[in-house]
């Protein structure tokens, strides 16, 4: 361990500047089975912060330093990137793991870090009362089962009592984290919830949908990652189930979990907290100032692709949270302090989104002490294999916060009780 932290440590002090401005380390993964899904979100992140070093001179007159670190999605690999760059005056990490995540939060809690986790991690993070460096809004896990329920509810006149709801997870932190929501929304809806987990990567489900076959849910949810999601979906295909009642959440609704299966995918359904496609004003500004410039991070196939999307949207929120720092502190190059500062009070508006270049894109996020959970609300995409896209199928859908809420307080609370945390924002 010794002597991988030092390599490590030695290797990005060759990669990176001796007077970063302001640092912000992409805790990414582009090797391993599940880089075929890192790679377009880190290359979506690094490119939003080329585009504002490029066009912008960089946040606020000073340049961000973007210092990639290889974790393989392995929360050891993870926790040792952590270590090794939080000295170089890291402002904030956004590791695109739940695990590395679960690992990070009493870390960053006691460095006074940042953690930005959106749409994934611990998702009682929400509770700014107990987490006070994490922030994980626009939406979080529980959320996006919730909302895929509501639309399921409109599929049915409202009432999907004696339905049956398959969940097909990532037998992982993150693949069970929709469990209890899901258990709740049964009790209130009256269907029955199916819980049927996929060992890492997901390769193989031949079990799993045999089982599926034999107890014929009337809709499948899933939540996976990486080639899990191809190979599921292949899978529903293979037992000829009705695409169009079955969802991704918003980790398992990307090009690449359904090019692979060709029409056989075809009205697949998957939410997610942000629009899809490159027909954004940003994407001009992207090709002008950084794929022709040649400072691309990746090999130009990705550009408006959902993880690219995604990515992106990281580095937007990061960001702005980094500006409004500025504008509190009076000053632009910001310390760890004032950039959890910056996160806490963040006021993205639907204007500010259409300066940005992404005018509907995401929905407005107006954080608080107590909120770091942002408005929770997702859309629903469905893919349209013939021409290769994702289409719209839904507005804006909310959360249940009848039952999110009350799940988020007592899951916080005891996460409080054990670390003997007291809660703030009284």
């Amino acid at each position: 361990m010794k002597k991988t932290m030092t390599a490590m440590a030695l290797a990005l002090a060759v990669a990176t500047p001796a007077m970063a401005d302001l640092m912000v380390p992409n805790l990414s993964y582009r090797t391993g089975p599940y880089a075929p899904n890192g790679i377009p979100y880190a290359d979506g992140f690094n490119d939003y912060f080329t585009l504002l070093n490029e066009r912008d001179g960089g946040i606020g007159g000073e340049k961000v330093v973007v210092t990639e670190c290889e974790t393989a999605y392995n929360t050891e690999k993870g926790v040792e990137c952590y270590e090794a760059t939080k000295g170089d005056g890291a402002l904030v990490y956004n590791p695109l793991s739940t695990g590395i995540t679960y690992q990070l939060i009493p870390k960053v809690t006691a460095d006074g870090i940042t953690l930005y986790t959106p749409g994934y991690g611990r998702t009682s993070a929400a509770n700014g009362k107990v987490f006070a460096n994490v922030f994980n809004y626009p939406a979080n896990y529980w959320d996006g089962a919730s909302i895929i329920v509501k639309d399921i509810l409109s599929q049915n006149g409202d009432n999907i009592q004696g339905k049956k709801i398959a969940l097909v997870y990532h037998n992982s932190a993150y693949g069970k984290e929709p469990i209890r929501t899901l258990q709740e929304l049964a009790k209130k809806h009256g269907f029955e919830l199916v819980e049927i987990p996929v060992d890492h990567p997901g390769q193989e489900q031949k079990s799993q949908w045999l089982q599926i076959r034999r107890d014929k849910p009337d809709y499948v949810i899933m939540y996976g990652w990486g080639v899990m999601n191809a190979v599921a979906v292949q899978e529903a295909v293979n037992i000829r189930y009705p695409m169009d009642h079955f969802y991704g959440i918003w980790w398992s609704g990307s090009e690449n979990d359904v090019l692979p299966v060709g029409d056989g995918a075809n009205g697949y359904k998957m939410i997610s907290f942000h629009g899809t496609g490159g027909d954004y004003p940003v994407y001009a500004d992207l090709k002008a100032h950084v794929y022709d410039a040649g400072k691309a991070a990746g090999d130009g196939s990705n550009p408006g692709n959902v993880l690219y999307s995604r990515g992106m949207y990281a580095a937007m929120v990061i960001s702005e949270a980094i500006r409004g720092a500025q504008a509190a502190a009076g000053h632009s190059n910001v310390t760890t302090a004032e950039v959890r500062d910056g996160f806490e009070n963040l006021n993205l508006t639907e204007e500010r989104l259409t300066e940005l270049g992404l005018p509907g894109f995401a929905q407005p996020i107006a954080s608080s002490c107590a909120d770091h959970g942002g408005p929770g609300t997702a859309m629903i995409f469905q893919w349209d294999a013939g021409a290769k896209k994702w289409n719209q199928s839904s507005d804006w859908i909310s959360a249940d916060a009848d039952v999110i809420d009350p799940l988020i307080a007592e899951d916080s609370a005891a996460f409080a009780a054990e670390n003997n945390i007291a809660e703030r924002c009284n």
